[in-house]
């Protein structure tokens, strides 16, 4: 009998030594804290995160606070890729409304303190579970849970994002279009083998996007493990991974966070895990319909029309990104050891993106 495969939990959670490709000067780095970060004192120790695929993430610890650092990778990388200034930008003007997302302290645009453009910000102490069914947890407990992740993306979508000085952080309008034009680029930047199925989408949704052109801040990967939850309550208390966030559709924000009810099991997610064929009623999860809805209520929406269009574009663009990470294992700039096997799976995700074109009515 073999040991079972590591849980998600297992694999992500906490930190590790700093890996060899991703070591700078601590000094340097303790330094520059000292000069730019209100209330600094040293010693400083750094650890990495497990997780963080594309931006390595650092844990700093003094012997009174810990923060977070998010710096762009070394190494050869695709053009507006990586940008922690987005997310540094992003972060702040959320955390000056109270939204949950942490303290920023600084963003460090010189290369010669730690090799790439990095910035700091708190480090919030709470739970990140990586398990979508949230195992060993209450029916109730789990329900609450999903209402809070809901009511958060929500929120999000609502904000008045020119009151908050983000009025230039993406442009308004054509939102998809403008995705599947970047995630085709990437793609075809990164590719490594042929996949029909890619090349039919980038040629088909172009053509097929809904004519709705709402506009709101989108967070772009927006699912439970880039939250954090409060220690002991179902409570939402910070968003991270804001790599992809930009001024956009809020539909294609929220239907990527439906992708797990959709997502084939056996790890073909790209990080989005799998609910699909889980008993949700014994579980006290939400249905798709029933997360639907309360998303529609909290953002004043009849419904949702064109959700296979949406599913397919979502398959796609994960394909692209993970195509992208492809590309870096094929580079050396990958910064997960788990993009490997990551990258295996933009085939599958290719052709469940295709079903949900000819469910949509590609030909």
């Amino acid at each position: 009998m073999t040991d079972a495969a590591p849980s998600r939990q297992e694999q992500f959670s906490g930190t590790k030594e700093v890996a060899d490709t991703h070591k700078f000067d601590e000094k340097r780095l303790e330094e520059y804290m000292a000069a730019h970060v209100e209330g600094f004192k040293g010693p400083l120790t750094v650890s990495q995160f497990k997780g963080g695929q594309s931006n390595p993430t650092y844990q700093l610890k003094t012997p009174s606070k810990k923060y977070v650092l998010r710096r762009k990778p070394p190494g050869k990388l695709l053009p507006s890729a990586h940008a922690v200034d987005r997310e540094y930008k992003v972060i702040t003007a959320l955390h000056s409304i109270g939204y949950p997302a942490p303290r920023t302290y600084c963003l460090c645009e010189d290369d010669s303190v730690i090799g790439t453009m990095f910035y700091i910000m708190d480090m919030v102490e709470g739970r990140v579970l990586w398990e979508p069914l949230l195992p060993g947890m209450e029916p109730a407990t789990r329900w609450k849970i999903y209402e809070t992740l809901n009511d958060t993306l929500a929120r999000l979508h609502m904000v008045d994002y020119e009151k908050i000085g983000l009025g230039d952080f993406g442009k308004p309008g054509n939102y998809f279009a403008r995705q599947i034009s970047r995630w085709s680029k990437q793609y075809v930047a990164s590719v490594t083998e042929s996949i029909p199925e890619m090349d039919r989408l980038m040629e088909w949704l172009p053509e097929n996007v809904p004519q709705d052109d709402s506009t709101s801040v989108v967070h772009g990967d927006y699912r439970l493990d880039n939250t954090i939850l409060h220690p002991t309550e179902p409570k939402v208390i910070a968003v991270l991974d804001w790599e992809l966030s930009t001024l956009g559709h809020p539909l294609g924000d929220f239907t990527y966070s439906l992708m797990q009810w959709v997502m084939p099991g056996q790890g073909t997610g790209g990080g989005t895990g799998s609910i699909q064929t889980a008993d949700l009623k014994a579980l006290g999860i939400p249905t798709l319909e029933q997360y639907i809805q309360m998303y529609c209520e909290r953002t004043n929406r009849p419904g949702i029309e064109n959700l296979d269009f949406y599913f397919s574009y979502n398959f796609f663009r994960l394909a692209g990104i993970l195509q992208g990470i492809a590309g870096r294992v094929r580079d050396g700039t990958a910064s997960s050891e788990h993009a490997k096997q990551m990258a295996q799976n933009v085939r599958p995700l290719a052709q469940e993106a295709w079903t949900y074109a000819q469910r949509a009515g590609a030909k």
